[in-house]
């Protein structure tokens, strides 16, 4: 009997959900499949206690090559507004309301859907040999996957729309020092400096990083007494925490806090 490769897998490593992408002979490109599939993992991770960070990445050479346009372009295949608003729409808002941190581990090109599934993230790093890449122009069409939103918001209008529009190929260097990426590393300390940030994300307050991002997404359309509000509410709802407690006491003991992320 012959089994079937998942399109993705997921799995919990000390406190963190690990999602791959699983096609790596289509550079991970999205199927129907693949992009219900991450979804039902996004909502596992979210609703289970004991994930307390996600870490995304791809299988083989690519992170993800946005849409699968063999699968597109079939003429029994769906059409683009269900595309978008079906497989690309709900994985942009799991992770952007996510409340754990999220970690985009780009290991090869991310192209398209799959650039900005990786731009949503809170902390993306690449491999030195990885690269961006807002593919949609080549074909006639615009940014989707929260694209348009994200891109400049993380470089700037003018080089958003710039790169966008003639489909530029940003290399993770590149893409550090626009601001566009946290980190890129070596290829051979990739994996490993990676898997490293994700694990250091799991053991840290994690009810406070989850208001942390809330206040910095609320912040992009504030105005300062807005947002003077918005960090007096949440600052309320971390000093309530049991982590807080515990972040305070091992401050006062001269010991290493234990934080539970509630």
């Amino acid at each position: 009997m012959t089994s079937i490769t998942p399109t993705a897998t997921f799995e919990i490593i000390d406190n963190v959900a690990k999602i791959t992408f699983n096609r790596p002979d289509k550079y991970n490109s999205v199927t129907q499949d693949l992009a219900l599939t991450v979804q039902k993992y996004l909502a596992r991770a979210a609703s289970n206690p004991e994930v307390r960070a996600v870490y995304i990445t791809g299988n083989g050479k690519a992170f993800c090559a946005g849409q699968d346009l063999k699968e597109a372009t079939e003429d029994n295949g769906l059409d683009l507004e269900r595309l978008v608003g079906e497989h690309f729409n709900p994985i942009a808002k799991a992770i952007t309301s996510m409340e754990k941190p999220v970690v985009a581990a780009v290991n090869g090109v991310a192209a398209g859907a799959g650039a900005n599934i990786a731009l949503l993230c809170d902390i993306i790093v690449a491999k030195e040999s990885a690269s961006f890449i807002q593919a949609f122009s080549k074909i006639g069409l615009v940014p989707d996957t929260g694209g348009s939103y994200i891109l400049p918001r993380l470089i700037g209008y003018q080089r958003a729309l710039a790169i966008t529009m003639f489909g530029d190929k940003i290399s993770a260097a590149e893409a550090e020092k626009m601001g566009m990426i946290y980190k890129c590393f070596p290829d051979e300390e990739f994996e490993e400096s990676a898997w490293k940030l994700a694990l250091k994300l799991a053991k840290m307050p994690t009810l406070g990083l989850a208001l942390t991002k809330k206040a910095y997404q609320e912040s992009m359309s504030n105005t300062l007494d807005q947002q003077l509000a918005v960090e007096e509410k949440y600052q309320i709802q971390a000093s309530n925490s049991a982590d807080y407690k515990e972040g305070t006491t091992a401050f006062l003991e001269k010991r290493k806090p234990t934080f539970i992320g509630k």
